[in-house]
């Protein structure tokens, strides 16, 4: 693969003051000199300085932009590999013209994620790190960038390789046993390896937990709004996000379909989905629309539960209340300034956490309504330390957690031999983490998800 020349639009097509275009491969230096004509005379290009002057087509000459180009040379560039950078205008014309004069001096079109494959291959960087990378341009939340920077950083390489160099550091002392028996004693190998092994693998489930919220930071949230209709729910979503979204009004049935829009609360992106009131009802295309909120309500992480504090429970409560009864619900009384006669404990033993009292016309009580959502999304304590955010990691992870368990059932003195093949498929999952041992079909599921500049 890394015997031929590569090269793709580094940043999108459209209106933009620049563009990126990115060669990568043994011809790079080549066949920028093919297509650049700087604007000053020179000798050889150093590497890592730009240079200005001219795009031109290399079979005819002629010219296509001003430009900027800087040439790394390998190992010390992002692939290993000799890159070139060329710095163009933005929009649509120009960095496609300028892509086909780079194709026709050699290279050939990138393919997704194949920068990046070429950076891991050439030891670049580690498996978690390539994946970090399209996290990082992903990222719309704060609290999914900074996840996907320190995992960018080595946080999570760093912490798999220090467990592998434990498992290896106890399997080391396992096989010196099964080697040299005569000279081992049976209780010094065991002493510590035991103890040793189990601590790995508290340190790996621990880890493992740390998925849900990884998940959650990287993909972000989503949050239904459920309830009868003129409860407020169009209401509550206008004043979540601070601006009018929903239309709102007296006539029950105003939101016929549903409304999702994004959120941004302490740096987790939500999307916040306004729904049809629940009701029977004749009308084909209201009905329509409330097949779509319990459709919603499945892919919710959350439902908030809106019911009016100046009305009673009313049978259509209680039906919604049922129906929902074993998911992550909070319940939430509107309308905290008119007087409050609705049935608070029925709620609070149909969901077993205390409703809040909001108002979502005057915004009374919405910055203790934003503070539980993000506790009940998240947990009551945020991930300090580096955090899984991959379902191959925590799938690995799992694996490792179960290998080191079945170590652990063997008798160290007496089954050393079988306990040993657990401690190496253990660390043969977690080095599939960091890539230190993974297929290539793995690599090219991974890969394939990243865009073609990557």
């Amino acid at each position: 693969m890394t015997l031929d020349t590569i090269a793709a639009l580094a940043t999108t097509y459209g209106p933009g003051a620049l563009a990126v275009i990115r060669i990568s491969g043994p011809e790079a230096e080549n066949i920028l000199k093919a297509v650049f004509r700087p604007r000053h005379r020179h000798g050889d290009f150093f590497s890592h300085r730009l240079y200005h002057g001219d795009l031109v087509c290399p079979q005819t000459g002629k010219y296509i932009d001003e430009v900027l180009v800087c040439l790394m040379r390998g190992p010390h560039s992002y692939t290993g590999e000799d890159v070139v950078e060329i710095f163009c205008h933005g929009g649509l014309s120009v960095p496609r013209a300028v892509l086909a004069s780079v194709i026709q001096a050699g290279a050939r079109p990138a393919e997704r994620g194949e920068f990046t494959r070429r950076a891991f291959i050439n030891g670049r960087l580690d498996l978690t790190q390539a994946e970090a990378i399209a996290e990082v341009v992903t990222a719309q939340g704060e609290k999914g960038r900074e996840v996907a920077l320190r995992q960018l950083k080595g946080e999570l390489k760093s912490v798999i390789e220090g467990l592998t160099g434990r498992l290896k550091e106890c399997l080391a002392r396992m096989e010196a046993a099964i080697d040299f028996i005569e000279d081992v004693s049976d209780k010094e190998v065991a002493k510590g390896v035991e103890a040793e092994i189990g601590k790995v693998r508290e340190e790996i489930v621990r880890l493992a937990g740390t998925y849900r919220q990884g998940r959650l930071y990287r993909e972000g949230a989503a949050i239904v709004i459920l309830g009868r209709p003129n409860v407020g729910k169009s209401s509550l979503l206008n004043c979540l996000l601070g601006r009018k979204r929903a239309i709102v009004t007296p006539i029950p049935g105003t939101t016929r379909d549903f409304l999702e829009e994004m959120w941004e609360v302490k740096g987790l992106l939500v999307r916040v989905i306004d729904t049809a009131g629940i009701r029977p009802t004749e009308d084909a295309l209201e009905e329509a629309g409330i097949q779509f909120v319990w459709e919603k309500v499945q892919e919710a992480d959350l439902i908030l539960f809106l019911v009016d504090g100046s009305e009673r429970l009313t049978a259509i409560d209680r039906a919604i209340m049922e129906r929902v009864a074993e998911r992550r619900v909070l319940p939430v009384i509107n309308k905290m300034d008119l007087p409050c006669v609705l049935e608070e404990e029925a709620l609070a033993k149909a969901f077993s956490i205390p409703a809040l009292r909001i108002s979502a016309k005057y915004g009374e009580g919405i910055e203790q309504l934003t503070n539980t959502i993000y506790q009940m999304l998240v947990g009551e304590e945020e991930i300090s330390t580096v955090a899984v955010t991959q379902a191959r990691h925590l799938h690995c992870l799992e694996r490792a957690a179960q290998a080191l368990e079945k170590s652990l059932k063997r008798d160290v003195l007496s089954q050393t031999e079988l306990a040993c093949e657990e401690v190496k498929e253990a660390i043969e999952a977690l080095g599939e983490i960091t890539g230190e041992k993974v297929s290539p079909d793995v690599l090219d599921i991974i890969f394939s998800t990243f865009c073609v500049g990557k």
